[in-house]
């Protein structure tokens, strides 16, 4: 095992040995990509070979994952729902006309990523795990507007360390109407850069006022939409003491694997789960609210404030049971301390 302090890690870029790589080269006929995908192979060589007309570069051909691998309790590595990233990739690269990776060719290159650096794999009880970001780009010199034919899938591993330093804690958010992160028929369901890239004018903004930003529709700006690059749960309760999982349900959305999985755990708790719109006002009928994914799992929300509105919603200013015993309920099974009814997780051996 390397010697790296894993407490401090934060989630972060760190160089591990070796990443994977697998091209695939085709041809457009009748409106269909045909060829075939290079079988995955192993290399220390970080950088890519690219030319200045990729259609990467060019016109934006480029999707991106991003998935962890556990050490458990027991001493034994479980990668949580990598089949759910191969789905979601091969969708985004479906809606920008590139080639999609085959499930089991995306799952053979990720178990060969963490197989070769299985010394950046951090032990169990640090908090830190290591962090796969499968990476697909379109790499045909183009210069006519269109899709390319050549496509480079590549899984860059890398450890990061716990998403919250101490303990579990909230964020506040404030509202950025002057800036849309999708249209409701673009790419927002999608996990391609461009999401991201159009993001940052307004999420920036808010971190300069230490914040992290929330988008409402860009239809309306009535309704919740992401918060920053994570989905948004709400937490509501009746007078009866029922609880409610509310999600917001739109085309922008990207599909968080993570917001499934507490949807799941929820659902299975006897609370009840509803995707539907959420008006930004409905923020003062919830008991707790929190941020989504990969990186944070569950980031709990205190405030939002609403500038443009002159409004502060205030919701709860420590984490709420509901979010808590979810978080830990999903991060139990990823390291092993319950029981994986869902077969989330697959095991791999040493």
């Amino acid at each position: 095992m390397k010697d790296i302090n894993w407490t401090t890690l934060g989630f972060h870029y760190t160089e591990t040995d070796y990443i994977v790589r697998s091209a695939f080269h085709g041809e457009w006929r009748d409106g269909r990509l045909v060829g075939t995908w290079e079988k995955p192979y192993v290399t220390r060589d970080k950088t890519i070979p690219l030319h200045v007309s990729a259609t990467c570069l060019q016109y934006g051909q480029e999707a991106f994952e991003g998935l962890k691998a556990f050490r458990g309790a027991d001493g034994r590595i479980r990668i949580f729902r990598w089949e759910e990233n191969a789905k979601r990739m091969q969708r985004s690269a479906e809606a920008l006309k590139m080639a999609a990776p085959p499930t089991e060719l995306f799952r053979e290159a990720i178990r060969m990523a963490l197989k070769n650096n299985m010394e950046y794999l951090p032990p169990y009880g640090t908090g830190a795990t290591l962090y796969f970001r499968p990476l697909l780009i379109g790499t045909t010199a183009r210069l006519g507007v269109g899709p390319g034919r050549d496509y480079e899938l590549i899984i860059i591993p890398s450890p990061i360390g716990p998403y919250y330093e101490g303990k579990f804690h909230c964020t506040t958010f404030i509202v950025n109407r002057r800036v849309d992160r999708a249209a409701p028929l673009g790419t927002g369901a999608y996990k391609v850069g461009g999401n991201y890239a159009a993001s940052f004018r307004a999420t920036e903004e808010a971190h300069m006022e230490g914040y992290d930003c929330l988008f409402l529709d860009s239809k309306t700006h009535r309704y919740i939409d992401e918060c920053s690059a994570a989905n948004f749960i709400g937490i509501k309760t009746d007078a009866e003491g029922g609880t409610e999982y509310i999600t917001p349900r739109s085309s922008a959305i990207l599909p968080s694997i993570t917001n499934h999985s507490l949807m799941v755990l929820a659902r299975d708790k006897g609370y009840k789960v509803t995707c539907r719109k959420i008006r930004l006002e409905e923020l003062d009928e919830m008991s707790e609210a929190a941020a989504c994914g990969t990186a944070c799992v569950v980031s709990p929300i205190d405030r939002v404030i609403d500038p443009g509105k002159g409004r502060m919603y205030v919701i709860s200013r420590e984490p709420g049971p509901v979010l808590t015993d979810l978080y830990n309920s999903l991060q139990d099974i990823q390291y092993g301390r319950a029981e994986d009814r869902y077969s989330w997780c697959e095991v791999i051996e040493e």
